[in-house]
């Protein structure tokens, strides 16, 4: 099996980027692929612990944390963290902050990397 590397640059508003790259790593997973995450921009809301469920409202906190069970690596973008608030204590347990050279390095690794949107 291969490594698959998404990257997640998700706009501010109205974008199902999120919802797509979890389901596409939920899909490589389950047919034994390895899988790294990045998250970046306003992707990097995923990463923070303790959300509240909508009704009506994309929530991926649980099948986030059941696919990081099956080995998904996930890694927020350190500044955009910072950005947005979102502190080291605010992650999810498991999900790793780092610069951008990570992603980088993880890509060149792997045997296929998609950019989800980036503009």
């Amino acid at each position: 099996m291969g490594t698959l590397s998404i990257g997640v640059f998700s706009s501010l508003v109205g974008s199902m980027n999120l919802d797509f790259a979890i389901r596409l790593a939920q899909t490589a997973i389950n047919k034994g692929h390895t899988v790294n995450l990045w998250l970046s921009g306003n992707a990097t809301t995923l990463s923070k612990d303790k959300q509240k469920e909508f009704k009506d409202y994309s929530h991926l906190d649980k099948i986030l944390r059941d696919l990081m069970g099956k080995g998904l690596s996930v890694v927020s973008c350190e500044a955009c963290n910072q950005s947005r608030g979102i502190q080291k204590e605010d992650l999810i347990g498991g999900i790793n902050r780092a610069s951008m050279d990570l992603y980088l390095a993880n890509s060149a690794q792997s045997d296929r990397v998609l950019h989800i949107g980036v503009e």
